[in-house]
């Protein structure tokens, strides 16, 4: 589906809302995205399409801060400049969490205005004004639901207020996710609200039941009801929601709106109205140009499974691949016909060429990644795999090589924002080609998928597992999700405990890039043994440590109120550990 086409009959009302959004918070403070008077709101609400507008607004702000992909950034994927929350210098004052609360917070101002405006002034047709509270109800506690991953417990505003009043105290963590259940369930409830979108309808990316379904059931997840998070799931399935066949065209725009997604981010390509997967995910060789932002660890590759479902090891490739440093296994990674200055320096790297094979380097590697997951060449660019990028507006096939010697020219070697060092590249959400149809790196027309039903599965599978007697079950759902993968199913068990390690790593490897990881990580309080380790950080694809991470404490599972925010609200109390 072409994404202008799946916007065209609401594509005026879309940009006339941005517009409007645009004059409402034409600054990023949340301060300064409060209307300022009661008078403003209900000028803002006292038409039929005003309120269409409104309205619209409201899901734009989805889209203001922290995009959703970037979270996985901590876990699966490493940030290129070494993310506060990484290397061991995050305080209250860092920008990362100032910028998230006040994004989230001016979503949830704009949901409150909503409701109030549909309720008090708004002259829609009733049952639309029903259905459009329900939709901005989701959002609302979509809003909060990130809150409350974060920060774990927060002010709770549910009616418009002036700018200067933000003052409210903390509301503790169960209370949020009260309320959170109560808007979702009023969405549910309401008549009006659709099951689901099929694809093609001029409504698609719209709230439905579905996606209200799915959310609370994430909700339960927190809360540990599991028999109430899969009584939802098993409801989003009965309302038509299954596999896309193929998993790596899932993630093409062609397939974004198939009955896989249960709720997205709608995105054209139009500069202002598109998604940064480009510019975030995409090597220099792809079209734009871009900075390589997010790399993929290491560790994530190595997850991925043999085919037939056994666990890969280096050392089945490269015997005594486990005892040799990382600088010597360097040499495993080496292109074919090395040049003298390429050896010399290869060897003065600390790689053990000795073990170099002039011909037939690169063909023992690439004996890694055959008969792997199918997912792992989907969502990876791997050492000495193509990608079809832009050679001057043509379509261009680059290879990843090591060491990189040139873009251009005969060799057409695929070019990173750091040559000098080699890492793991993205592919899910990068565009192919030299004319992929969008304007520029950071306006691709990719929707944001915010759920999906493979996410929904394995929770499913994992709520299953965390009830007794259940755990065959649970494997059954992961079973859905590997079989679609293409790798082998796993063995009934009765074990619990390796049962939710292997539905944790089963979605590590299926959702990478998306921004779900991390708030799993932070849920299972896993993320420091599967991050920090000793030696753990930056790492090239052969181990080589460039940035190290640092642990500085378990605080780091809860993010800090901003430091601005309580000079700001004196009512505002530190979560613990962390010092103003």
């Amino acid at each position: 589906m072409n994404t202008i086409y799946k916007w065209r009959n609401i594509s005026v009302t879309f940009f006339m809302a941005l517009a409007l959004f645009c004059m409402i918070s034409c600054e990023k403070g949340l301060l300064d995205t409060l209307p300022r008077t009661q008078v403003l709101t209900a000028n803002m609400w006292n038409t039929d399409n005003l309120t269409d507008q409104g309205v619209n607004g409201v899901y734009q702000a989805l889209k203001l801060g922290q995009t959703l992909y970037k979270y996985d950034q901590y876990v699966t994927l490493q940030p290129r400049d070494n993310q506060v929350l990484l290397n061991g210098t995050a305080t209250s004052s860092s920008g990362i969490f100032s910028s998230e609360w006040q994004s989230l917070y001016e979503g949830v101002h704009t949901a409150n205005n909503a409701i109030w405006g549909i309720t008090n002034v708004s002259p829609s047709a009733v049952e639309k004004k029903q259905r459009y509270l329900a939709e901005v109800k989701f959002l609302r506690a979509f809003f909060y639901y990130r809150l409350n991953q974060l920060y774990k417990g927060v002010p709770i505003y549910l009616e418009p207020i002036a700018w200067d009043n933000v003052l409210h105290s903390r509301n503790t963590e169960q209370e949020v996710w009260d309320q959170i259940l109560t808007d979702l369930n009023e969405c549910i409830a309401e008549a009006t609200l659709p099951d689901r979108y099929n694809a093609g309808n001029a409504n698609y990316g719209r709230v439905t039941k579905s996606a209200a379904y799915a959310l609370r059931g994430k909700v339960y997840m927190y809360l540990q009801r599991w028999q109430d998070a899969i009584t939802d799931f098993q409801a989003v399935q009965n309302l038509g929601h299954t596999l896309f066949p193929n998993y790596a065209n899932l993630f093409k725009g062609s397939n974004e709106q198939s009955p896989e997604v249960i709720f997205s981010i709608q995105n054209m390509a139009l500069v202002g109205y598109g998604s940064d997967y480009q510019f975030v995910f995409g090597s220099r060789s792809a079209f734009g140009s871009n900075w390589n932002t997010i790399l993929v660890h290491p560790d994530a590759v190595d997850r991925y499974e043999n085919i037939d479902g056994t666990a890969f090891r280096w050392e089945s490739i490269f015997p005594g691949y486990n005892n040799m440093s990382a600088a010597q296994r360097e040499v495993f990674f080496l292109r074919d016909n090395l040049t003298a200055a390429e050896r010399a320096s290869a060897t003065n790297r600390g790689a053990d060429m000795s073990r170099y094979l002039p011909v037939g380097n690169e063909a023992r590697l690439q004996q890694a990644f055959v008969n792997r997951d199918p997912r792992l060449a989907s969502n990876v660019i791997l050492p000495f795999s193509t990608f079809i990028g832009n050679n001057a507006g043509v379509d261009q096939r680059f290879t990843m090589r090591w060491p990189y010697r040139a873009e251009f020219g005969t060799t057409f070697d695929l070019r990173t924002d750091i040559p000098a060092k080699f890492f793991y590249l993205p592919r899910k959400f990068v565009y192919e080609g030299a004319n992929p149809g969008i304007p520029d790196r950071s306006n691709g027309a990719y929707d944001y998928i915010v759920i999906r039903f493979a996410d929904i599965l394995l929770l499913w599978a994992e709520a299953l597992n965390e009830l007794p007697g259940r755990t065959s079950e649970a494997i059954a759902k992961v079973n859905e999700v590997r079989a679609r993968a293409g790798v082998a199913t796993l063995a009934v068990s009765s074990d619990q405990v390796a049962t939710r390690q292997r539905i944790r790593d089963e979605r590590r490897r299926e959702l990478i890039c998306e921004g779900v990881i991390f708030f799993d990580e932070m849920r299972w309080k896993t993320w420091k043994e599967t991050s920090f380790y000793t030696r753990n950080g930056i790492k090239e694809v052969f181990g080589r440590l460039d940035a190290p991470y640092s642990w500085v404490g378990d605080h780091l599972y809860t993010w800090p109120i901003p430091r601005t925010e309580i000079q700001r609200n004196p009512n505002l109390q530190q979560n613990e550990g962390w010092i103003d």
